[in-house]
């Protein structure tokens, strides 16, 4: 039997939690030769070294790529982009896969795709297509897309971008959202054994918080992320538990503001680098609401019947349902005096007048 060498790079807990079924399904072929590289945030003990993610879901890694984390800065970020592509160069020319499959928009990923493309190996590209303005990230994506030969992308909508940026409709395949299809197919822990793995409570009110670094944002990430500390000191009731941002350029501020809150609210609040995917996925069927700027808010949080409240313009002209609202500066969510936070973002949704595409 000829067996194809399929490589998947991964570089962080959020692309690894949509790619690993993938990766188990293509593992169970026996006609392909799984590979995993593993780089950028998996690799750092300060993220949560989810590389761990990787092994305790029965796969191999292959090669680990090791790069800067410590990315507070444009220039630390380009100088990390050049690390990755030095060591991709080198793994990928050992691995020489028939095929490597890369997921997004992170900047690891362009230098990955760059290697890729120098190397003459076929891209096949995860979603693809999509929008999200306050961030290099759409850049990156639209560029990654033109290094690639396959496209997998999560709405007919984005199907239709990609064509229109110039490639063969008949490698453009609209196969919905991964992140979505992995919540479907997920064994949770009940309510108490996900509080005893993480060794906190999780009441019927909590709150969980993502915020990254949005590149592109005129706003200091820094005077964001106090607001939206401001915004939860006026609900005491509510316990809030953060995940670490990514590791973009001004992460590191958000993780300092993180860590002074909780140590000032240790009563309520919880702090993880990472909760990786299952435990990320099994949170969301204990919490009230989402909140922050990451794009899993947009795109699976709504399939758990939660709201999200979108925060800034990170994931600008990105598709969104109507349990997606947006807070913005420039946008009136109009919300009743006194009105909770546990209902603030479904009646936002009703009231938003911005520019993300809400569909019902």
């Amino acid at each position: 039997m000829n067996h194809r060498k399929i490589c998947i790079v991964t570089g962080t807990r959020a692309d690894w939690g949509i790619l690993s079924a993938v990766a188990k399904a293509l593992n169970e072929r026996p006609d392909v030769t799984l590979q995993i590289v593993a780089t950028n945030m998996h690799l750092s003990e300060k993220f949560g070294s989810t590389w761990h993610e990787i092994e305790r879901d029965g796969l191999h890694i292959d090669r680990m790529v090791p790069m800067a984390v410590n990315t507070d800065s444009a220039v630390d970020t380009v100088v990390a982009m050049s690390q990755c592509m030095d060591g991709m160069a080198r793994t990928l020319s050992d691995l020489q896969p028939d095929l490597l499959l890369i997921l997004g928009d992170r900047y690891e990923m362009l230098a990955v795709a760059s290697t890729a493309l120098i190397l003459r190996i076929p891209i096949a590209h995860i979603a693809g297509g999509a929008v999200s303005r306050g961030a290099y990230d759409e850049s990156i994506r639209h560029s990654i897309t033109k290094m690639s030969h396959i496209h997998l992308t999560e709405t007919e909508e984005y199907r239709r971008r990609v064509i229109q940026l110039g490639e063969n409709p008949a490698n453009v395949h609209n196969v919905g959202a991964m992140g979505v299809y992995n919540i479907h197919h997920l064994q949770y822990p009940s309510r108490e054994q996900l509080e005893a793995e993480l060794g906190t409570s999780i009441p019927q009110n909590t709150l969980l918080c993502t915020f990254h670094p949005a590149t592109l944002e005129t706003i200091e990430p820094r005077i964001q992320f106090e607001n939206l500390l401001a915004a939860l000191d006026r609900h005491p009731e509510n316990k809030v538990i953060f995940t670490y941002p990514n590791n973009d350029t001004n992460g590191a501020i958000i993780i300092e503001l993180i860590n002074a809150y909780a140590d000032a609210h240790p009563n309520r609040v919880a702090v993880f680098p990472s909760l990786g995917m299952r435990r990320y996925l099994s949170a969301l069927h204990c919490v009230a609401a989402v909140i922050g700027n990451s794009s899993s808010g947009i795109v699976e949080v709504p399939s758990m019947g939660i709201p999200t409240l979108n925060i800034g313009i990170r994931q600008e002209g990105r598709l969104a349902p109507r349990l997606v609202p947006c807070a913005q500066p420039r946008h009136s969510l109009a919300l009743p005096q006194g009105e909770k936070p546990l209902r603030a973002a479904r009646h936002a949704a009703k009231n938003c007048r911005c520019g993300v595409q809400h569909s019902s």
